[in-house]
Formats: structure tokens, sequence, C-alpha cells
């Protein structure tokens, strides 16, 4: 069978429909104009050509899904900035308990309500002095990381939260404490040291050798895992050494970890596609 050919005879023997006896059509004109004329706002009704008038409908707002994962409020390097001292620890007269230290490099232009993370932990500034800056802390943050160990004349890694202008020298960090470990062997190697750490099967997954991790805060390169001892190493070469606090802990004391955060999303991702 050829192909019908449309001629204006063709048409014109079409019947012709009254308006009155067709709905208004709904539809979405996405299809039907130009990108540089889609404007809905504008483009509310089409009124030619007649006899037909197609009215717009605009799409109607879809409920945002839930996000599994905490919001990313503030970012940090990992790349210690400073040691701080605990000048005082205890309970606030709201009931609360502060913690207040003295600085110096994250005091410059320090404002209240900016995030500084505290042995990896972020925290937010309530007040601060030309030495000294307190921070709050939830009971919340004394039962999942370290801090509740400290004592005044405690030292402490500090680093501001990163600005757009940032260089990025260590690795994304959130400071959002995923759980704690506990130093079990400290070896010096030449000028460098070992240190190894026990910490539990649910975080040692996320752990992967010539991975990253932070451990108190410090942007650190993993090693070696050890599964049957749920335990990881890395190596502190004299430079760090002198301006991170975890060679100054003893053997049995804890440190803050926090896992790379792409690890997890790889791990929703996955179990998503079930």
């Amino acid at each position: 069978m050829g192909a019908q050919s449309f001629s204006p005879t063709f048409l014109s023997k079409t019947p012709k429909i009254s308006p009155s006896k067709i709905p208004t059509a709904k539809l979405t004109i996405l299809n039907l104009l130009p990108y540089k004329l889609l404007n809905l706002n504008k483009f509310s009704t089409i009124s030619k050509p007649n006899p037909f008038s197609l009215t717009i409908t605009k799409p109607s707002k879809l409920p945002k899904p839930k996000s599994h994962f905490q919001p990313i409020r503030s970012l940090f390097t990992g790349i210690v900035e400073e040691m701080g001292k605990v000048q005082n620890l205890g309970d606030n007269k709201d009931g609360g308990v502060e913690l207040k230290i003295g600085a110096e490099t994250v005091l410059e232009g320090v404002n209240l309500g900016d995030s500084i993370a505290v042995n990896g932990t972020c925290l937010t500034v309530t007040d601060f002095t030309n030495q000294d800056f307190t921070v709050g802390l939830s009971p919340e943050t004394l039962r999942k990381t370290s801090l509740i160990e400290l004592k005044i004349g405690s030292l402490v890694n500090l680093e501001r939260a990163v600005q757009p202008i940032s260089r990025m020298g260590g690795h994304f960090v959130q400071g959002h404490v995923d759980g704690t470990g506990v130093i079990v062997e400290k070896v010096p190697e030449g000028d460098s040291l070992w240190i190894k750490v026990k910490t539990e099967k649910g975080l040692l997954k996320y752990i992967v050798p010539k991975g990253f991790i932070a451990v108190d805060g410090a942007s650190l390169t993993v090693v070696d895992v050890f599964e049957e001892e749920g335990c990881f190493n890395f190596m502190l070469v004299s430079y760090t050494q002198q301006k991170v606090v975890v060679p100054l802990k003893e053997v049995g004391q804890k440190v803050n970890l926090e896992v790379d955060i792409l690890g997890k999303y790889v791990e929703r991702l996955l179990s998503s596609r079930c």
C-alpha cells in the first residue's frame, strides 16, 4: 500500500467539530515550545490556533526524598592548624557541659557560631576572647567521643572549618565522629612512630589499606588492616608527631575516629540496588 498523501481536498473533507463539544485539553508544553520560550508563569493558556484551547497544568510539587545521611554543615581537611590547651571542662550555669580551650591561630577572624573541630569533633563556638574560646558539649558528644577523657591541661587538635578558597591538603572530614578506638601499640622506627588502634567491626569494615581516616581530627593514611585483631595501623613521620596530639597519648587511651565518607556512600548505593 502506498503512503497516504494529505491534499487540500482531503483536509476539506475532515468534519468540523464544535468547540463547545470538546473538553479543554490539559497538556504540558514542554515538548511543544522551543526551550527559549518556556516560561510556565507566562504561558498559562494557549488561545491559538482555534478552535482548540490548550491549557497548561502546573506540575505539583513532589515531596523531597528524605536523606539517610546527616547534612554537611561544615567541612574540614584533617590538617591540624594548631594544638590548643584545655583551660576548663565542666558544668555551666544552664546545666550543660562546656569546654574552654586556649588557642591562637583558630581565633583569627573567629565569630560566635563558627565551627571548630576539636580532636576531630565539630563544635560550635559559644564565647571567645583573644586568648581562648568556649564550646558546648552535648550528652551525645560525650557518649560518642573521647572528649570526656579530657582534663585541664590536655592538648587537643584544632582546625577551623574550611572556606571556599582553602586548599584541600588532607581529605573531606565532616567532624562527625563515627566512634572511638583504643591505642594498643606504639612502636618507634627511626624517627617515625607506628601506632596500632583497635576499634569495633562496624567501623573497621570502612577502613582500607592506603585509605584515609581521621584520627582525633588528623587526616592520616592507613597502612594495614588486621581483621582478626580488629585493628589498623598508621605511621607518623617526625614532622607530624610535633603537630598532633596522638603521639602524646598512652597505650589504652581513646582516640576519635571518622572514616572516609565515600565508603559509607558506596555501601548505601550498593544496598539500595537490591
